[in-house]
């Protein structure tokens, strides 16, 4: 098949980004003919792949957003794809891949959380309000054939907030490098991280990776470093924020010394082989890549129940599913219990096994399956 992939830009930086890069090898190595379109290409297009630069007009990312949604499909059309994959808002594409769920309940979310002032700003941002009023339009029924969710709760948000159908939509859990991801990472790297950045070789380590520190709940950590209980563990932040200065201040007032900033990681292997348990205490994420990576890596994971990989943690690994990720008592005793030596051992393997049910080879085997569908014409 001749398939086409739209997304705003090309680059390896966020989760989003980095799915759209290994979908479009994916998609190649299976025998199609794949064609990236996006108004920005700050990496080379996988080798085998056809590179397409979209129009933009650059007046501010109201324009960018309204240029992309509504000239990709126009300029994409007289390339005769077989299928459309759009990534984003876009107002007409065969499959939407979603990538964050409603903005509208995003919104609402966020309300919940934030002063008077920024409820105000997102009820009156010209932004805000064009990014509503392009999901009303990109999930009108005759604007798409297929929407592929990344979870369970993503497909029953977009579902209860958008009015897609249930059978136009279906759940693709994302996939993980076990080859990368691997528990061997363990012995490769925990003594140098460690060493890198001064942390105690018999410490426990508990990691967070992300950015957008806030919306990935870094704050409902660092209000609980000071505690007792968690005297004596270290807390490793891996990614970028807008807010990183604050975020260090913080973090050196909760724990002097036992909470390290360590910025954007291109090595991202190694920080997992060299921590005890990763966090991701999210109040809205329709997956969370991270986890998956984690999980190859033999690493268990602690998230909120509203991260969409949580999906993903049956047996044992339930126990790091929080029922309320405000409630600091129950956020330091998951913790403890998750950093417990005698049953460490045996959470890392369930952890390992869990990730081998979610390699890139079973995702692109339903993908096709799912591509093939809707390439078939109405009956």
């Amino acid at each position: 098949m001749k398939i086409a992939l739209a997304h705003k830009r090309l680059n390896l930086r966020g989760g989003t980004e980095r799915d759209f890069y290994r979908m479009a090898e994916g998609l190649r190595d299976l025998g199609h003919e794949v064609h990236l379109f996006c108004t920005e290409f700050e990496i080379p297009a996988p080798q085998g792949t056809f590179a397409h630069k979209l129009p933009l007009l650059a007046l501010g990312r109201t324009a960018r957003l309204l240029s992309f949604a509504i000239l990709s499909p126009r300029a994409i059309r007289p390339y005769q794809c077989d299928i459309v994959i759009g990534f984003g808002r876009m107002i007409r594409q065969d499959i939407v891949r979603s990538e964050g769920s409603s903005h509208r309940l995003f919104l609402q979310k966020m309300a919940r959380r934030e002063g008077t002032l920024h409820r105000f700003w997102h009820r009156v941002s010209f932004y805000h309000r064009a990014l509503l009023a392009l999901e009303a339009m990109q999930f009108r029924p005759q604007r798409y054939k297929k929407v592929l969710a990344v979870s369970r709760e993503d497909k029953r948000e977009l579902m209860a907030a958008c009015g897609v159908p249930e059978n136009k939509i279906a759940v693709l859990y994302n996939g993980v490098d076990l080859e990368r991801f691997h528990p061997a990472s363990r012995s490769r790297w925990r003594e140098k991280i460690k060493k890198q950045w001064g942390i105690p070789m018999d410490a426990p380590l508990v990691l967070f990776v992300g950015s957008g520190f806030r919306r990935k709940g870094l704050d409902r950590l660092l209000k609980i470093w000071d505690t007792p209980r968690l005297h004596g563990v270290y807390f490793l932040v891996v990614g970028a924020d807008a807010q990183l200065a604050r975020y260090r201040s913080w973090g050196e007032k909760q724990a002097k010394g036992r909470v390290i900033f360590a910025g954007v990681q291109k090595n991202i292997e190694s920080y997992y082989g060299a921590a005890d348990l990763l966090t991701l205490l999210s109040f809205q994420d329709p997956f969370g890549n991270v986890v998956l990576e984690a999980l190859a890596s033999g690493l268990p994971a602690l998230v909120s129940k509203e991260v969409g990989a949580a999906e993903v943690l049956t047996g044992e690994l339930e126990q790091g599913i929080l029922a309320d990720a405000d409630d600091p008592r129950e956020l330091t005793q998951r913790i403890v219990q998750m950093l417990d030596g005698a049953r460490w051992s045996s959470l890392s393997r369930v952890a390992r096994e869990t990730a081998e049910r979610h390699s890139w080879k079973r995702y692109f085997q339903e993908l096709e399956r799912h591509l093939l569908t809707v390439a078939e014409p109405a009956p």
